[in-house]
């Protein structure tokens, strides 16, 4: 059983001071209308694995790393000949998180993997799906803390999908931006 007494940074912070400030700047009038986060799927996806399939295990345990929990192997659903894919083949990796791994992934991004990118100039600040959604990718995996550069044998990007309680883009973006997500204006 977890332990139900910790509770992430970024949670008390959105409890504390953000879920106010968008009650106020949206004139919400029901408190179950404000804007709040509720998964983070990572996904990472392994093309190499038509040559050599140990390759899905070192993706596999790099993702377990950085979410911190167990991820799914994703496998193919139909064989494509031209990619040298076979059907039911380990093509990446993926994971779901929600409630205190969700904000402790959120603030490790924010505060210590985003600014170790190199060449980072913001998060693009269009890149909402029109639900409330936020998706973004990084080109290599070891801007995480976790990954030990030097046993790394392969560097593979990653997708991140933010989603949130509401439908409004506007919404979901102010509260990505109280959340500190470093959007290029």
């Amino acid at each position: 059983m977890a332990d139900t007494s910790y509770i992430p940074r970024l949670k008390t912070q959105y409890l504390d001071s953000i879920r106010g400030e968008l009650i106020e700047k949206f004139e919400l009038k029901n408190p179950m209308q404000v804007p709040a986060l509720e998964k983070v799927v990572l996904n990472m996806g392994v093309g190499e694995t038509t040559q050599d399939t140990k390759k899905i295990n070192s993706a596999f345990e790099d993702m377990q790393a950085i979410a911190g929990q167990k991820p799914v192997i994703t496998r193919a659903r139909n064989s494509i000949a031209t990619f040298k894919v076979r059907e039911e083949m380990p093509l990446g990796v993926k994971v779901t998180l929600r409630g205190a791994r969700m904000y402790e992934f959120i603030d490790r991004l924010v505060t210590v993997a985003l600014p170790r990118v190199r060449d980072f100039r913001g998060l693009n600040a269009k890149s909402f799906d029109g639900n409330g959604n936020f998706a973004m990718g990084l080109k290599e995996h070891i801007v995480f803390p976790e990954i030990n550069y030097d046993k790394v044998d392969t560097i593979w990007g990653m997708d991140i999908i933010v989603c949130t309680s509401t439908n409004d883009d506007d919404q979901a973006r102010e509260l990505l931006r109280a959340f500190n997500f470093p959007f290029s204006e």
